[in-house]
């Protein structure tokens, strides 16, 4: 079995997100979405309810021949990815200022356990812009976020902020 971690905040999950995972239901069997527990952030979402929006958005993803499952982790991400029996990491990139911090990032979990692959994927040109910090700071200004996050997701940031 080809099992890929998919780490990150999710907060909130965006378009650009369940590019990067469908695609990448095309080269793995398992993708564990993975939400990184930071301690130093203050999310707009608890990890609770991301964890459920992410169930929610993912399941009709996971009924097409790879299982797509949520959790969270605390820590190295390559120790987290030696206990599930991943086989890689999957980390999007949207522009080069991306790939500088996410190139020294997989040489560094390189480093530290070599059995596990780095990959890296672009998603589609409609997303190369969005990223979930972004997306906060247009919603949390007033700004329309359709086409930018599912609708369940928009729909929860909606009621969060009433």
């Amino acid at each position: 079995m080809r099992r890929a971690i998919y780490p990150g905040s999710f907060d909130p999950l965006t378009n650009g997100h369940l590019d990067i995972i469908e695609r990448g239901c095309k080269l793995f069997d398992e993708i564990i979405v993975s939400i990184l527990v930071n301690p130093e952030k203050r999310p707009f979402f608890t990890l609770e309810e991301r964890q459920e929006m992410l169930n929610d958005v993912l399941k009709d993803i996971s009924q097409g021949g790879c299982e797509v499952r949520v959790d969270s982790f605390r820590g190295l991400l390559v120790t987290y990815a030696v206990a599930q029996q991943a086989n890689a990491i999957v980390r999007g990139i949207r522009a080069i200022s991306d790939y500088e911090y996410e190139l020294q990032m997989a040489l560094m979990n390189r480093r530290l356990e070599p059995s596990i692959e780095t990959v890296f994927m672009m998603p589609g040109e409609t997303y190369s812009y969005v990223s979930s910090r972004l997306v906060k700071e247009v919603f949390q200004l007033g700004g329309p976020i359709d086409g930018l996050v599912p609708p369940l997701i928009e729909k929860r940031m909606r009621e969060k902020m009433k």
